[in-house]
């Protein structure tokens, strides 16, 4: 028993060592308010040390202060000062008596000085005679001063007295300093009285910390009546929580059960203290309460309920042996959130439906999408019908019931669902009539309705018979009219479509009803404009043999635009090559490179050069963009690029101007790509320059390569780059038009262009001197007799005597009207070409008219007839004066 009594007594002296360690401990609550106290009391002391620190130096600034002026004063009021100053050499009587009171008071210096601060004593001898050092003018003027010096050997203080004679006037002043190190204050009277209320202070800390920690071991820090009510509240939390709580000690025995845990897991009554194995749990659920395990919301079954079990041992964090555990009836919880898991997958589905319909504006690709959304996750089978005034980008007809299958899909690839043919719906049931005024319909049993069976009974028994068992139809309805229907299927082991489904229907067929009534939309519009743009630009080139010429248009992959380009035969065998390129693309573009492309047909009609062709093509563009924008329309044509070329096979002179378009490239016989110096202007509309034009002489077999900027330029390289890469692929080309085109189209375009091109080629061919030839002719009537003869000896070399006679007329009317109404040189020339053509020249610029004479005129028959025997005539100006000529079609070619 005493062994016994020792042991316990020596384990309670170490246990109390152990609470006052934990209750010391940095970790425990008890231990940071004790560390807490521990700082307070150092930042006091640090504090009190810092206050006597700055004390001592204030009392020993004040003292050093009292000192000197105490001394000053004492000296300026002793007898004789004055009359020494005042003496012939004040230093030598003041000297000894200067320094006899420094060193008696102890004071680093006493120093006088004359009216004018100049120093009459001083310590050092060497520095009489210099001035003072302070504020003496303030001592001169009656004044006393004190002030702080930082000297060579220390921080010292000074005062400054003025020294006065009997009737009061200041004959001089006295500065006494001292060093602040030379003024000793007494500081250990205080020190036992700061380390005495230290160690009170820490004793006092201690015997807090024991107690503090005494009382928490022993009541957690309650009182009386705040225990029992912590007995209230557990017991009555135990009993109204919606958890059942069970508690095992370290046998497995049941140490508490609330009337929860009873209920959930059908506990006896007395079951508090017996083993776990005695209680009738499920297997499962008895292994998880026996292990030691921690486990969060594991789900077990027992007695027809779904139980939510949280389980965990007591002693992981140092308590007594044993575990918790909790339990949750979650049965209702899972059929909410099956409700709630359901709800997202709509919620994604339509968030799919959202991103993934109306991607293209394609109506076909877009009722593919919604069956792509759609199956599986929401049918096994989707098929989409739609009008068929729909699927070609018309307008849908209200009443049409005829449809045709645009797009199906399902999970398994052998349906009897219809592919791509034409689906008619029988209008005399309500149901169908339903559909087409906006409501769609669900039907979960199939066989026991038949309105959707009643077109094709055949086709229905099919679907049942596959396993087909239920079916939502929902209208594709937009804009106050049905595009379309959409049909969702379900078969086999799928459930029956809700009413929750049948608004999740409704939703997507709305969606993509919006999206396939724009694809429409787009399609009738790109449709039109496409109609437009190609019956705008030129079908076919024209025949002509100064050119051999090759085109290329490509639209953009976002829809038509304003590029053009054509080829134009001028008289005498000249050809004329244009392209330009409207700002934009739709309709408006095409219809602007309509109206474009017609005004430079007609101006090129009257044979005008390069520069004034365009300069009335910007007159024009400048009077239309006013009309245009006084009407309000926003439609403009400035911004619009043209570039016009003449090319003459005669000599092989090509003239061309350019209204801000980029310069032609010219390839040599030899393959040498070069390109036009060409001057630069402004586009069609902006106006203010006027256009210049450049003559380039090239030889028989030379390309011209017209092309518009999106040929060369798009938004992954700029525009000197794309030049670059032409030049290049020009010279790689072969020699031939068509094989320019489709190398330069090869090299240079994507595979989806971003902006339109206009590509034009054309090689250059020359007239042989045998298909030419001129005359002059003097301004003499009597000269066209010979001319008539040796235009007959030229046409019979040609092998063309059937168009003599009338070759003949039309000259002698020609040359007739030369020699009357004009004056210097006249020229006549003849080209044989696909076509006769007769020219003559001079130098006046009047032009004849054609009129209709009276029978009493004289003259005025003579062009009359000119138009009645020749296909074409007309007059072009020349920098010489003008031209007159007329076209007669040879006999191989009628």
């Amino acid at each position: 028993m005493t062994a016994f009594s020792r042991d316990r007594g020596a384990g309670s002296g170490g246990g109390r060592l152990a609470a006052v360690r934990s209750a010391l401990g940095v970790r425990s609550i008890v231990g940071q308010m004790f560390a807490l106290q521990v700082v307070t009391v150092l930042v006091l002391v640090a504090a009190a040390a810092i206050t006597i620190y700055i004390q001592m130096d204030r009392n020993q600034r004040t003292a050093a202060y009292n000192r000197t002026l105490a001394v000053a004063t004492t000296f300026a009021n002793s007898p004789g000062v004055a009359d020494a100053l005042r003496s012939p050499d004040p230093t030598s009587v003041l000297q000894p008596h200067t320094e006899a009171v420094r060193k008696a008071a102890r004071v680093g210096g006493v120093v006088v000085t004359d009216t004018a601060g100049i120093r009459v004593t001083h310590p050092r001898p060497a520095e009489i005679g210099k001035p003072f050092i302070g504020d003496v003018r303030s001592a001169l003027e009656g004044r006393t001063v004190q002030e702080s010096l930082n000297a060579a050997i220390g921080p010292a203080v000074q005062s400054v007295v003025p020294i006065r004679d009997d009737t009061g006037t200041v004959v001089g002043a006295i500065g006494v300093a001292i060093l602040l190190d030379e003024i000793t204050i007494n500081f250990s009277a205080r020190v036992p009285l700061i380390l005495g209320a230290l160690g009170a202070l820490l004793l006092t800390l201690a015997g807090t910390a024991l107690i503090s920690r005494r009382l928490l071991k022993q009541t957690r820090g309650l009182g009386p009546s705040e225990i029992t009510r912590l007995y209230e509240n557990h017991d009555a939390v135990l009993r109204s929580v919606r958890e059942g709580v069970v508690i095992l000690d370290g046998d497995q025995r049941l140490l508490l059960a609330n009337e929860e845990a009873r209920r959930l897991l059908d506990l006896p009554e007395n079951a508090q203290g017996h083993p776990l194995d005695d209680l009738g749990l499920a297997p499962g659920t008895a292994e998880l309460l026996a292990s030691g395990r921690e486990t969060t919301d594991e789900v077990h079954r027992f007695g027809g309920r779904l139980l939510a079990v949280n389980h965990r041992p007591m002693d992981l964090h140092g308590g007594p042996p044993g575990s918790v555990t909790t339990l949750r009836d979650s049965t209702e919880l899972s059929v909410v959130a099956g409700r709630a898991e359901a709800a997202q997958r709509r919620l994604r589905l339509l968030y799919e439906a959202s991103v993934r319909i109306g991607t293209t504006l394609e109506v076909v690709r877009t009722a593919e999408e919604l069956t792509e959304v759609g199956v599986p996750e929401f049918a096994d089978y989707i098929t989409v019908d739609l009008v068929d005034e729909v699927t070609r980008g018309a307008e849908p007809v209200a009443s049409g019931t005829r449809m045709r299958r645009t797009a199906t899909r399902g999970v398994r690839g052998d349906h009897p669902l219809y592919g791509s043919d034409g689906v008619a719906l029988d209008t005399t049931s309500p149901e169908v009539r339903g559909l087409l005024l906006g409501h769609a319909r669900a039907e979960r049993d199939l066989r026991g309705t038949t309105w959707w069976r009643a077109a094709d009974p055949e086709h229905a028994r099919e679907l049942l018979d596959f396993g087909i068992h239920t079916l939502i139809s929902a209208p594709l309805h937009a804009r106050g009219v049905v595009l379309g229907v959409v049909n969702f299927w379900r078969a086999d082991a799928s459930p029956p479509f809700s009413e929750e489904d049948l608004s999740l229907a409704e939703e997507l067929a709305a969606r993509t009803a919006v999206c396939v009534d724009n694809a429409r939309r787009f399609t009738r519009e790109h449709t039109m404009a496409v109609t437009l743009q190609r019956s705008l630009l030129p079908s076919g080139l024209p025949r002509q043999n100064a050119l051999e010429a090759a085109t290329r248009y490509l639209p953009a992959q976002s829809g038509v635009g304003g590029d053009w380009f054509d080829v134009i035969p001028l008289s005498g065998t000249r050809v004329a090559l244009v392209v330009g390129d409207v700002v934009g693309h739709g309709l408006h573009a095409a219809a602007t490179m309509g109206r474009l492309r017609t005004a430079v047909h007609n101006f090129s009609a009257l044979d005008l050069t390069p520069d004034e062709l365009l300069g009335r093509l910007d007159e024009l563009a400048s009077r239309v963009d006013a009309d245009e924008t006084t009407e309000g329309d926003g439609g403009a044509i400035t911004g619009a690029t043209c570039l016009y070329a003449i090319y003459d096979p005669v000599d092989g002179s090509c003239v061309m101007a350019r209204a801000g378009h980029l310069p032609p490239a010219l390839v040599l016989p030899d393959g040498t790509v070069s390109f036009a110096d060409l001057p630069a202007a402004p586009p069609l509309g902006v106006g203010g320059v006027p256009f210049e034009t450049t003559r380039v002489d090239l030889p028989a077999g030379s390309r011209i390569v017209l092309y518009t900027d999106g040929l060369v330029e798009s938004r992954t390289r700029d525009i000197d780059e794309g030049l670059d890469r032409l030049r290049e692929a020009l010279a790689a080309s072969g020699p031939a038009p068509e094989q320019t085109c489709d190398t330069v189209l090869e090299r240079l375009l994507p595979a989806r262009p971003a902006d339109d091109v206009a590509l034009l080629v054309a090689r250059t061919r020359t007239l042989r001197d045998e298909q030419v030839a001129s005359w002059d002719v003097p301004a003499n009537p009597t000269a066209v007799a010979p001319l008539r003869a040796a235009v007959t000896r030229q046409l019979a070399d040609w092998h063309l005597d059937d168009t003599a006679f009338i070759t003949e007329l039309i000259l002698s009317e020609l040359i007739t009207n030369a020699i009357r109404h004009a004056a210097g040189p006249i020229g006549v020339r003849l080209l044989r070409d696909r076509s006769l053509i007769c020219e003559v020249s001079d130098s006046s610029s009047t032009s004849p008219h054609l009129r209709n004479a009276t029978d009493t005129d004289e003259g005025g028959r003579g062009l009359f007839l000119v138009s009645q025997y020749a296909d074409r005539w007309g007059t072009r100006y020349t920098p010489e004066g003008k031209v007159i000529w007329a076209e007669q079609r040879l006999p191989e070619t009628t």
